[in-house]
């Protein structure tokens, strides 16, 4: 799994013209599936991010949690992380998993994320064409891939 967290000062979510989701002061992740993937590359992503200190603490340094400020959350699936720009000007998602794959794993990253932080957690349409809008706080972009954890 790959994913982009960017903390915001807020962020929606709109399909069809219709806003889907939005937060206030938290986290747009953006999460991309691999075919690989499984439970295990849930439940580590999802400690990772709510324990993530990128939040200003009195001082102004980097020292608070997600959990800590009490931010909202929206996860919207992006299999275009899993692009391969290695041949060509063309990009290959290969390693992308296929919606069979995917959506199961990207609803269960869902889950275990509201069970870390013990809140609902907004999210995208899989699959659908979104307008996703935000206004970075930083700005503060994050990449995790849990294939690279050490």
């Amino acid at each position: 799994m790959r994913a982009v967290i960017q903390r915001v000062k807020e962020a929606s979510v709109t399909v069809s013209g219709s806003v889907i989701s939005e937060i206030g002061q938290g986290y747009l992740i953006l999460l991309g599936v691999e075919t690989e993937d499984t439970q295990e590359d849930i439940d580590w992503l999802a400690g990772k991010i709510s324990k993530l200190r990128v939040f200003g603490d009195e001082n102004g340094a980097m020292n608070k949690s997600i959990l800590d400020v009490n931010g909202e959350v929206i996860v919207v699936s992006q299999f275009t992380l899993h692009a391969s720009t290695k041949k060509g000007n063309r990009p290959s998602f290969i390693k992308a998993a296929r919606p069979e794959i995917a959506i199961p794993l990207y609803e269960g990253f869902v889950l275990e994320l509201e069970k870390q932080l013990d809140t609902k957690v907004q999210t995208g349409k899989f699959g659908a064409m979104m307008d996703v809008a935000l206004i970075n706080d930083g700005p503060v972009t994050i990449t995790i891939d849990t294939k690279n954890r050490e």
